[in-house]
């Protein structure tokens, strides 16, 4: 099994592009998985049963491993099995039908407006690369996308006399997400002349492309914004999937109906959606706290300007 494990050690780092951190994560929780197997018998990953993984569970529960150390642990092992599959060492994936072990979710980080405001104003709009850098901020804030469905926009999914783009998110689902007006118009600047400097006589079907050419990688994105959140000053940790946080959650504390923000995330389950109405009932309660003692103006200071640029930036909604 360890010649399997080198091969999705190898993937996880170079497809995936996951960190050092969770990777070596990965490679320990795997080898506890696997010495457990051979205590059992088990030296063949064809012969892993789904009752093998669930009695792997309850060991690292009697070692009274917290809920998500499991669920880490599954998760790398399912990781594993499916990429057996799909490299079809195996025929089947044992960890299918098992249900990751269920701990008390955090409420996601996200920017204030003003904080927001300071990221989009970071860039350099006097060149092209800066033009770029704009453009993918205001659409990334304005849409909620996920950092792979913003790096993988090809030229024609963004519709911007309509005001939509299309989205592909996670197996292979495509979805019609709006564009702001502000977004619409950083994007038809950048494609008025600021790309075509930074392609010069190359070609390129993505929509946000690096002075190479090429496409943006995930990576590549995430370096970026971490180089506009310091020159923003923000100080608290940012990620790509924070600016996402940021988008629903300013939408949802706006008023904005939760289905409609969940089609505009990709969410499957509206359970999913649903943690934002938290993150709602927790700023509405710090906002009714800073506000006068008898509850005058629980919308806070800044609150009707701040619902107009949210409106702006998230089409309209």
């Amino acid at each position: 099994m360890e010649g399997y494990l080198d091969a999705f050690i190898a993937f996880i780092r170079a497809e995936r592009g996951l960190s050092g951190k969770t990777v070596d994560a990965y490679a320990a929780d795997l080898a506890v998985y696997f010495a457990d197997l051979k205590r059992k018998g088990i030296i063949d990953v064809v012969r892993v049963q789904p009752d093998d993984i669930t009695g792997h569970l309850t060991t690292l529960n009697t070692r009274r491993l917290s809920r998500r150390s499991q669920a880490r642990h599954l998760a790398a092992i399912r990781g594993f099995h499916r990429f057996l599959v799909a490299e079809k060492y195996v025929e089947k994936d044992p960890t299918e039908d098992i249900d990751t072990p269920r701990s008390a979710r955090k409420l996601p980080v996200f920017l204030t407006l003003e904080e927001v405001e300071q990221l989009l104003a970071a860039p350099d709009e006097r060149t092209p690369v800066g033009m770029r850098d704009k453009a993918m901020l205001e659409v990334l804030y304005a849409t909620g996308l996920r950092v792979s469905e913003l790096v993988g926009l090809g030229i024609n999914d963004i519709q911007l006399g309509a005001g939509y783009l299309v989205a592909k998110g996670k197996g292979s689902k495509e979805r019609i997400v709006p564009v702001g007006s502000i977004a619409a118009e950083k994007v038809q600047s950048y494609l008025a002349g600021p790309r075509q400097l930074l392609l010069g006589e190359r070609e390129s079907k993505a929509l946000f492309i690096t002075p190479r050419g090429d496409g943006f990688t995930r990576q590549g994105f995430w370096k970026l914004l971490k180089r506009y959140a310091l020159k923003a000053g923000i100080r608290k940790p940012l990620s790509p999937h924070k600016l996402r946080h940021s988008f629903a959650t300013h939408l949802v504390e706006r008023g904005a109906d939760l289905r409609a923000v969940q089609a505009m995330l990709g969410h499957a389950d509206l359970a999913t959606t649903q943690i934002y109405t938290h993150v709602n009932s927790v700023r509405l309660r710090a906002v009714y706290d800073n506000a006068h003692p008898r509850g005058d103006d629980v919308r806070g200071r800044g609150g009707a300007l701040g619902s107009r640029v949210a409106r702006k930036r998230a089409g309209g909604t």
